[in-house]
């Protein structure tokens, strides 16, 4: 059995989640979903980063322990990835010293083991927001231009990784694509960072202006391990790195796709494959990034007031509609923009309107006419082309863009009910009028198996309502 490993970016716990955190988990969770559709055996990982500045900060404003701090806020991330029926096989806290500390020692014990690890003073810029230095040319107006406020000035003595002995052979390796970048323009965008030049990175923090909060570096307790070594090292430590148990890490490794979003680009695509590098490991296949979510035109902010709580919508709507909007509505590689207006539009019109409506009328007139009849097999003359369609844009992870092609479906049964009219036919042609409606209940079982990854609630209502011949009660309500 071919193996699928997929990956998130591990969210900082620094507050609630928010709907940003809800569109990476849903994409990847139709990716993943998917995969397994395919038979491959797929090992989905998310999780939480709970080190950092700012998160030492967030606790002392709302004056919690750094502890007690960033447990409640990973039981909220735990939540809504109950809530939207995320499948993860695996959840990493990056605070846990059994199942991540030990790869994330290791692998620093690597990249001293390399030659790449030395001792330096920095002096420069560090952004709380994004936890990372920065140089003048990131910023705009003198500001960090995804939290717009001025990094901070900061001088010590820290460890230091040599990430400028591998830009090239990464910037060449990028070039053939032997490291995927999805979409193109963010290859590009990689590609121009590198040729800008790769300095030496700083890699650990000292211990005292963190409050001890963090994984000692080894052999030296007064330093922490800065976010590369720590954060990103989840990617191996969930899978056993460095642990006396290496089975899981030698079945799934190297990652199959990394999902992340466009501001942690250089992160995922430079510096991680560069530690990899050093410490002999394979690098990731492919690098999927996704834009900001926004709303009215402007990232989510509490100062703007243009919060959504995906915890509102998903009471109100239910976690298939929130998957719908997110995933069909949202483009996978740019930005996107949801409000509560927009998103009631699509509900309606897409989802209670368009696939519920279909569903009743199909089941209605199949448990009338069809009476004991087997849906096991059959197939459509409406399902010609979109299946193609649809099977190479999940391969190439244009997810909307195969969304798009189950609702093509859903007009095209729509539109041979209102061609046909079986209700009326049945009454001069009964066996005419039962032969159009075994191909629209096959047409509509497609339509339950293409959306399985995207709303797998939906889909196995439809499933059942089909399997029972019966009509099911509303899939969606009109609001």
């Amino acid at each position: 059995m071919k193996k699928f490993y997929i990956t998130t970016a591990i969210d900082y716990v620094n507050g609630p989640p928010h709907f940003g955190h809800a569109l990476e988990k849903i994409q990847a969770d139709s990716i993943a979903r998917h995969e397994r559709l395919l038979g491959k055996e797929v090992y989905f990982l998310t999780g939480v980063d709970e080190h950092g500045l700012k998160i030492v900060r967030s606790a002392q404003e709302v004056k919690k322990g750094v502890k007690e701090f960033t447990d409640e806020n990973v039981e909220k991330f735990k939540k809504l990835i109950k809530e939207l029926n995320i499948s993860n096989d695996g959840f990493i806290r990056t605070s846990d010293p059994e199942k991540h500390w030990m790869g994330a020692r290791a692998f620093w014990n690597n990249l001293v083991n390399a030659g790449d690890i030395y001792k330096g003073k920095y002096k420069g810029y560090y952004c709380v927001g994004c936890e990372a230095y920065v140089t003048e040319k990131d910023l705009t107006d003198g500001k960090c231009p995804y939290h717009g406020k001025e990094p901070e000035l900061i001088e010590e003595e820290n460890y230091f990784f040599r990430l400028s002995r591998y830009a090239d052979i990464i910037k060449k390796k990028i070039e053939i694509d032997e490291i995927k970048i999805i979409p193109p323009a963010r290859k590009n965008e990689i590609l121009s960072m590198i040729k800008r030049g790769a300095e030496d990175i700083s890699f650990s923090r000292p211990a005292e202006k963190l409050d001890g909060w963090g994984i000692p570096v080894p052999g030296d307790e007064s330093q922490l391990m800065y976010v590369w070594c720590d954060a990103l090292s989840n990617y191996i430590s969930a899978l056993g790195y460095g642990s006396d148990n290496q089975e899981k890490f030698n079945r799934f490794w190297p990652a199959d796709l990394h999902l992340i979003g466009k501001d942690i680009l250089r992160f995922h695509a430079l510096v991680w494959p560069a530690m990899l590098l050093s410490a002999g490991l394979a690098l990731p296949k492919r690098i999927m990034v996704h834009g900001f979510l926004l709303s009215g035109g402007r990232r989510m902010s509490k100062s703007s007031g243009n919060v959504i709580d995906p915890f509102d919508l998903i009471e109100k709507y239910g976690a298939d509609a929130v998957r719908y909007y997110l995933l069909r509505e949202i483009s996978p590689f740019e930005d996107g923009d949801i409000t509560e207006e927009k998103f009631k539009d699509a509900y309606n019109a897409n989802l209670a309107n368009g696939l519920g409506n279909l569903t009743a009328r199909i089941m209605k007139m199949s448990e009338q006419y069809l009476a004991g009849e087997n849906f096991e097999s059959g197939s459509s003359k409406q399902e010609e082309g979109v299946v193609s369609d649809f099977d190479k844009f999940m391969e190439n992870f244009e997810l909307s863009r195969a969304m798009d092609k189950i609702w093509e479906l859903v007009s095209k049964l729509d539109s041979r009910i209102q061609k046909t009219e079986p209700f009326k036919l049945v009454k001069t042609d009964e066996e005419a009028a039962k032969e159009i409606l075994r191909e629209l209940v096959s047409g509509l079982k497609k339509i339950a198996l293409m959306l399985a990854p995207f709303l797998p609630g939906t889909s196995q209502k439809i499933l059942s309502a089909i399997r029972d011949n019966k009509m099911p009660k509303p899939l969606f309500l009109r609001v």
